[in-house]
């Protein structure tokens, strides 16, 4: 029986984790991924979700980063992945790591661009969900109150 090989810093989906994570908290370290996705994954690929990320191999790093790219090949429901249909090619994605922080950034100035509610407020970095911002979301320096001098 032959000893697994162990790496300190293992690399998933252009995320660096620790090694000596289990799999299950491992994976959630990537952008994108859940505890649900992470966990629904691995009983999907078979592995032991208390394994530690250090002993895995390249093939089955591969079988995660395939799965976690394009959870609905692997016959996951629709409400699995972040981005159902798409802007720009209609297709169902779902988007981990710095791609996810890209497509977020882009909608975002596409709101801005078309001049939305949403976009407007984005813009004068204000809530945009409808919040209250008469005491709460101040930005800059805080004057206070001055005292009055005797």
């Amino acid at each position: 029986m032959s000893e697994r090989e162990y790496r300190h810093i293992i690399r998933v989906a252009g995320t660096d984790i620790d090694g000596q994570q289990n799999l299950l908290q491992g994976l959630t370290r990537v952008r994108g991924v859940g505890l649900r996705l992470s966990k629904t994954a691995i009983a999907r690929l078979n592995l032991n979700p208390t394994s530690r990320l250090g002993y895995l191999t390249d093939s089955e790093v591969h079988k995660i980063e395939k799965l976690l790219n394009d959870p609905s090949t692997a016959g996951f429901p629709i409400w699995y992945v972040n981005r159902p249909k798409d802007r720009s090619s209609g297709r169902t994605l779902h988007l981990i790591g710095p791609d996810l922080d890209f497509a977020h950034r882009s909608d975002i100035d596409r709101l801005k661009r078309i001049k939305s509610w949403r976009g407007i407020r984005h813009s004068f970095n204000l809530k945009s969900r409808g919040q209250h911002t008469r005491s709460t979301g101040r930005h800059g320096v805080a004057v206070g109150v001055s005292r009055e001098k005797k």
